[in-house]
């Protein structure tokens, strides 16, 4: 793999893509351009840009809470990828860092 890096992408959890939440549809266009994988993430509390908190906790629950979608793949499939996907953004955070793969590999009953 030429330069790994690790696209991060932060969207709430009630952010839409047509009729699907957007992190299935980031992670589904993801599987369909080939990419090494992608990982979605749930957070219990979070703030982004607007200073809002989103929880967790049921006496303050949120409908719309932290989602992190992070996708490895080598750098310039990363960003020829972003340039697709960030038209589907409306708000949100996304990160590009270089990283070290230690394993890749399908594990034990893997299909």
């Amino acid at each position: 793999m030429n330069t790994p890096a690790l696209l991060r992408i932060h969207v709430g959890e009630s952010d839409r893509c047509d009729h699907q939440p957007l992190y299935e549809a980031l992670v589904l266009k993801a599987r369909e351009r080939k990419l090494a994988g992608a990982t979605v993430f749930r957070s219990p509390l979070g703030f982004g840009a607007s200073s809002h908190v989103h929880t967790a906790k049921i006496l303050q629950l949120s409908t719309d809470l932290p989602m992190i979608v992070e996708i490895v793949d080598e750098e310039e499939k990363l960003r020829a990828f972003w340039t697709e996907i960030a038209p589907l953004m409306d708000g949100g955070l996304a990160t590009l860092q270089r990283v070290e793969v230690l394993a890749y590999a399908p594990g034990n009953g893997a299909s």
